[in-house]
């Protein structure tokens, strides 16, 4: 009897556990509906004239509703002539591909500890990847504009500039925390808290 009893349980329990791991990987939706606004598209340059000399068109679930539960997003990057940078950033929820569309880009992205520095010059129809939660950077090398398409393997991959987080944020992160951490004077630290710090996004 007490095999029976056993057999059963074990059943029970196998039949439980497939239930409760059973999962529809699938989206929730068939399709993604595009939004009937010609001014959000990445059709459209960027205004580059800021301090950075970039800007970053992201369309992301919050502009398309259609792309929730897809896990995907795009941007367009502008950089003006040498010197448009994408500042070194994160992006906590994606791995980023990068097709350079025109113009002469030098990217990179820093690998975890060892802290490795992976860099490449990209031309036009060039691809880099940036892998999830890596700092990496774009930098326009070319003396005329360029632009980049890039995927996102997230709906929402935020987006974390380095210096911005570092030195912009609100309130401010303790001057003497900053100046051991990067080994500065104080006064440095206090300076770069007070600049205004761009956001291309």
């Amino acid at each position: 009897m007490k095999g029976i009893h056993f057999l059963v349980a074990f059943v029970l329990l196998a039949l439980s556990s497939s239930f409760a791991f059973a999962f529809d990987p699938s989206p929730l939706q068939d399709f993604c509906v595009a939004i009937n606004d010609p001014k959000s598209g990445l059709n459209i340059p960027g205004n580059t004239s800021n301090q950075v000399g970039s800007n970053v068109t992201l369309i992301n679930v919050d502009k398309i509703p259609g792309l929730n539960t897809l896990g995907i997003s795009i941007a367009r990057i502008d950089f003006s002539p040498y010197g448009g940078l994408n500042p070194p950033h994160i992006h906590p929820r994606a791995t980023e591909i990068l097709v350079v569309v025109e113009g002469t880009l030098y990217v990179g992205f820093v690998t975890s500890n060892p802290n490795r520095l992976i860099t490449k010059v990209l031309n036009a129809g060039d691809v880099f990847v940036f892998p999830i939660g890596l700092i990496h950077f774009q930098f326009n090398i070319g003396n005329t504009n360029a632009v980049a398409i890039a995927g996102l393997s997230s709906q929402n991959p935020g987006v974390i500039t380095i210096a911005n987080a570092v030195f912009g944020s609100i309130p401010p992160i303790n001057p003497d925390v900053l100046a051991k951490a990067f080994q500065l004077d104080k006064n440095v630290v206090n300076y770069l808290q007070k600049q205004f710090w761009v956001n291309n996004h």
